[in-house]
């Protein structure tokens, strides 16, 4: 690469040279190869330097410098002509190794190179030469710029090993890609060093230039022209060459080269690099256009009735690609002709043993053809030829053949001689009545075609042998005399199963077939030509095989079994019905009702046979028996009852599953007062499948030991309700309730619960699962825990004022009595109010009654009663006094707990010793109103005073007089003290000189000093007489 350059560069320079000498004085002059010059990493860069102008006769020395763009006023010494450690540090190991060294091409001229250059190597490149002339004169140096970029030039083709036959096309591939910034060009081509040498130069085989021109070596040129060379691109970086008409010479290594080309300043083009891709391995058979042919065969010498095969192989090049047609031919006359369509066309003689199927010619391959005969025959013994002709297209378009002969095959037909031997074996040599009876004849070392006779005779030899079935040499079936009925329904077959194998088949034996079976092979041979063919017998041969056939009664036996006794509701179970030998049971009558839950099975052997019962219930308990019924299956498909029996009896228990239900038995104690609500609850802890259904009985004990539990209430599983005697005894219809919060908790409610609700309750849950037939049926009952119930009256919580108390009253005026009730028992309570006195009567004035030692005579009477249904007189005691409009008595309820007796015009026959007395009733559930409670209250000793007429008490007892008196003067007078305060003011200032004139002082005015009774100033009462308002 760079030697090329080399030379245009020295032409170059001594032109330069010579138009310098004529143009001016001698003058140095120093030029260096102009830049900038772009070359890839790795590659050989060359720099070439010229000086002219110089003194002749002095050999010019050079020295290499270059500057970075980093530091461009900093030189980097590299190498020198004259100096031998001119290079500097960072240059001095690559040039010591020969990496960068001057080529001096003649005596003013020199060349720089570096191997490989790297990226450091970027930079402006000087190029000096020293002074030899004595004085200076012109330039002694020149620079360029050197750039260098990554390497990105790929060439890949996948390694590989090609053979060829010539003639043949051949196409290689490769990938060519480059990713350079700069416009560059590429070249790709294909080189062949030969597979003897590989130092050899390569041969150039087709090349696309640079300039997009293709260029065939030298050998390749004539081909290229012919159209059998072509160069492809396929794609943006695939290229593929394609070489028609191998010939030997392409045979060798054929490698892909690439070459990626820049254009330098000067105008020139540089192959910045080159690559080779993976060698492809390429080898070319020559086409030999000769071809031999050959005859083969097992044997030569065959007896009549063997098969003959004949195979004329075609020995050469691409016979495929070829035309070749084959002929056979016998003792000079032609047996048949195969064309390269391989449709074969028989000789005259041949077509009607090839229709009959006795004779094959067909291609196998396309170097191998095939001539069979089937049979053969005395008069197929002679001389066989396979003739081929080529027929080949010369260049002109003409067409020539070219026939070869195979050498002569002498085939030898011996006359045939029998060798069959025959042999006899069956599928069992004792058998049941009713099974298969199969005789399997062997016919071995035959040469014809053999006809098989069946025959039969019993063991004691008493008759002549019976025919059973013949086998025609033709493939015909024809049954005995005797048996053609039982051919006819198919109970005797003969079958030909392979070419030397004979089958006689005997379905459903009985007793009868008992015997001794014979097979008796004949061989034929066919003689004569096919118009008049004959067939002569060649052998005969047999072989016997003795049947013992058993009858099935004496070993019919049925027996039972079962794993699984005793089942529970919906379980499943099977029974085992053992039949000896195989046959199909049927079992008792009692499964007829048993519907879709029972199914049967049987083994392959057809021996055992399960009865399955699935979900079973109350109908499939019992006693199962397996009936086994004998027939025999006639020829004529008619039956026959030959036994019957039956197996042992198999007890089958079915039972209810065991139960899980548990009732929570949590005992407790409850009390409540009457009209209040109870509650009892009933909770199923666990049941025994979650269908169960639920039926809940509630219990009421009364005493222990009393009487029975008495039924209150029952909850049918339907949701239905049906009440106990006792609930209606009780009257309970109304107020219980039952109620089923959630699947397994129930509860009963007493609405309004009274006292004889008390006892002991609990429920009785019972558990209902339906049995495989749907019927429904109890699996348990349990009860729950005891709930004790107290229905209790409210306690007593009445109370009275009991405090005693004195009071003194004068005659007429009012007594009044208090009752006060702080405490009661309900907020529903009503009471019934009664005031008692204990009248005092002494034998002395009334002064006497307080003295101790006086004796007194105690009368206790009723005077008041207000009933619980505020009814006066209602109350626990009959008044002396009725109640009316006159009576002196006024009752007041002032608050609901507050009650108060007025007796007016006290008289001294009312002094005595009051109490009041309460009695606290409630209403029942029944609302019938009872009697809870009853107080009596302290004692209030009222004492009357006798009053004697005054003044005072005769103003008192006249309203009118007691008003004129007391009230009316009050506002009179404060009229006329209104009057004097005015008529002082309007005086005031004469009121010296009135004074003086009148002699007395200002009007005075008294106030009387009045006594008032307390009593007689207490405003009149609004009172409630028993019957009237006053």
């Amino acid at each position: 690469m760079w030697g090329e350059r080399r030379e245009t560069m020295v032409i170059r320079t001594l032109v330069i040279a010579f138009v310098l000498l004529g143009v001016s004085v001698a003058q140095r002059v120093v030029t260096v190869q102009t830049g900038p010059l772009v070359r890839t990493e790795g590659s050989h860069v060359t720099i070439w330097c010229n000086v002219t102008g110089y003194k002749e006769g002095m050999e010019q020395d050079f020295e290499w410098s270059m500057y970075l763009a980093s530091a461009p006023d900093r030189e980097i010494r590299i190498v020198s002509t004259a100096q031998p450690n001119y290079a500097y540090a960072v240059y001095a190991q690559r040039v010591n190794s020969k990496d960068i060294w001057v080529e001096r091409l003649t005596r003013d001229s020199a060349m720089l190179h570096i191997t490989k250059v790297q990226a450091k190597d970027q930079g402006l490149f000087e190029c000096y030469t020293p002074n030899t002339d004595g004085q200076y004169l012109g330039s002694y140096s020149a620079r360029t710029n050197l750039t260098v970029i990554p390497d990105s030039l790929a060439v890949t083709s996948p390694p590989q090993t090609l053979s060829q036959v010539e003639g043949d096309t051949l196409q290689l591939n490769c990938e060519v890609s480059r990713e350079t910034e700069q416009h560059t060009h590429l070249s790709v081509g294909w080189y062949l060093r030969p597979l003897e040498d590989a130092a050899a130069p390569p041969q150039e085989i087709l090349t696309l230039s640079r300039d997009f021109v293709l260029r065939a070596g030298g050998p390749y040129k004539q081909r290229m022209s012919a159209g059998d060379l072509r160069l492809d691109k396929t794609s943006a970086t695939s290229y593929r060459l394609t070489i028609h008409r191998l010939q030997p010479l392409d045979q060798g290594l054929l490698y892909c080269q690439a070459a990626e080309w820049i254009q330098d300043s000067d105008g020139s083009w540089f192959a910045m690099t080159r690559k080779q891709a993976n060698k492809t391995q390429v080898r070319i058979q020559p086409t030999d256009r000769d071809f031999s042919i050959q005859v083969s065969t097992e044997r030569r010498s065959f007896t009549a009735g063997e098969p003959l095969e004949l195979r004329c192989t075609i020995d050469a090049q691409s016979v495929a690609e070829r035309f070749f047609s084959v002929s056979w031919v016998f003792s000079s006359s032609p047996v048949a002709v195969i064309g390269p369509s391989a449709v074969p066309v028989l000789g005259p003689d041949y077509v009607a043993r090839e229709a009959a199927g006795h004779m094959t010619v067909r291609k196998e391959s396309s170097a191998v053809h095939l001539l069979k005969l089937q049979r053969l025959r005395p008069e197929d013994a002679g001389k066989y030829i396979c003739r081929v002709t080529e027929r080949e297209k010369t260049p002109t378009g003409d067409f020539i053949d070219r026939s070869k002969r195979s050498r002569n095959v002498q085939i030898t037909v011996l006359p045939i001689k029998s060798n069959i031997t025959v042999s006899l074996s069956s599928n069992s040599s004792e058998v049941q009545e009713g099974e298969v009876v199969q005789l399997t004849c062997s016919v071995r070392s035959t040469s014809g075609p053999i006809s098989v006779t069946w025959q039969w005779s019993d063991k004691q030899a008493t008759g002549p042998p019976q025919d059973l079935a013949s086998l025609g040499r033709d493939g015909t079936v024809r049954p005995g005399p005797g048996y053609r009925e039982r051919s006819s329904y198919g109970e005797i077959r003969v079958e030909r199963v392979r070419e030397d194998v004979y089958t006689l088949s005997i379905y459903n034996v009985v007793p009868g077939d008992d015997g001794v079976y014979r097979c008796m092979a004949t061989e034929w041979l066919e003689v004569g030509q096919e118009v008049e063919q004959t067939w002569e017998k060649v052998g005969e041969k047999s072989a016997t095989k003795t049947i013992t056939v058993k009858t099935v009664e004496s070993s019919f036996v049925v027996s039972a079994s079962s794993r699984t006794p005793s089942v529970s509701f919906g379980d499943s179970f099977d029974l085992q019905c053992l039949v000896k030998p195989r046959h199909n049971p049927r079992w008792g009558e009692q499964l007829l009702g048993l519907g879709t839950r029972t199914t049967v099975d049987r083994s392959h052997a057809n021996t055992n046979f399960r009865l399955s019962v699935t979900r079973a219930g109350r109908r499939e308990a019992g006693t199962y028996q397996c009936s086994a019924l004998l027939w025999r299956r006639n020829y004529d498909n008619t039956w026959s009852r030959v036994a019957n029996r039956t197996s042992n009896p198999l007890g089958i228990s079915v039972l209810q599953p065991v139960s899980n239900l548990q009732v929570q038995k949590t005992n407790q104690s409850l009390v409540h007062l009457e009209d209040s609500r109870v509650r009892i609850n009933c909770s199923v802890a666990s049941q025994t499948t979650p269908d169960s259904q639920h039926a809940v009985l509630w219990y009421v004990r009364r005493a222990a030991g009393v009487e029975a539990d008495e039924l209150l209430l029952r909850i049918e599983r339907s949701g239905a309700f049906e009440y106990g005697a006792y609930a209606d005894e009780e009257r309970l219809r109304r107020r219980v309730q039952a109620e089923r919060l959630s699947p397994r908790l129930y509860t009963l409610t007493l609405n309004r619960a009274e006292s004889s609700d008390s006892g002991t309750y609990y429920c009785l849950v019972e558990e209902w699962l339906t049995d495989p037939d749907g019927a429904w049926y109890r699996l348990a009952r349990d009860s729950s825990g005891f709930t004790q119930i107290l229905v209790r009256q409210p306690a007593v919580r009445l109370q009275v004022e009991e405090s005693d108390s004195n009071i003194t009253v004068s005659q007429s005026n009012s007594i009044r009595l208090g009752c006060s009730i702080p405490s009661q028992s309900s907020r529903d309570s009503r009471f019934s109010v009664s005031w008692y006195v204990e009248r005092l009567s002494a034998r002395s004035d009334e002064e006497e009654l307080e003295e101790q030692g006086g004796e007194e005579e105690v009368d206790l009477e009723c005077i008041f009663s207000i009933g619980h249904d505020a009814v006066f007189g209602n109350g626990n005691c009959s008044p002396t006094e009725e109640a009316g409009p006159n009576s002196r008595l006024q009752f007041e309820r002032t608050t609901s707990d507050l009650y108060s007796l007025t007796i007016q015009g006290a008289r001294p026959s009312d002094a005595g010793r009051y109490r009041c007395h309460v009695e606290e009733w409630l209403l029942n559930p029944r609302n019938a109103w009872y009697r809870l409670a009853n107080i009596s209250s302290g004692v209030t000793i009222v004492n009357v005073i006798q009053q004697v007429s005054t003044l005072q008490s005769v103003v008192c007892s006249n309203d009118s007089l007691f008003y004129f008196v007391f009230f009316y003067p009050f506002p009179i007078f404060g009229i006329l003290l209104i009057a004097v305060l005015l008529v002082r003011y309007k005086t005031r200032s004469h009121s010296k000189s009135q004074e003086g004139k009148n002699g007395a002082p200002l009007l005075w005015i008294k106030e009387p000093h009045l006594s008032y009774s307390p009593t007689c100033l207490d405003p009149p009462i609004l009172s409630l007489h028993p019957g009237s308002v006053e």
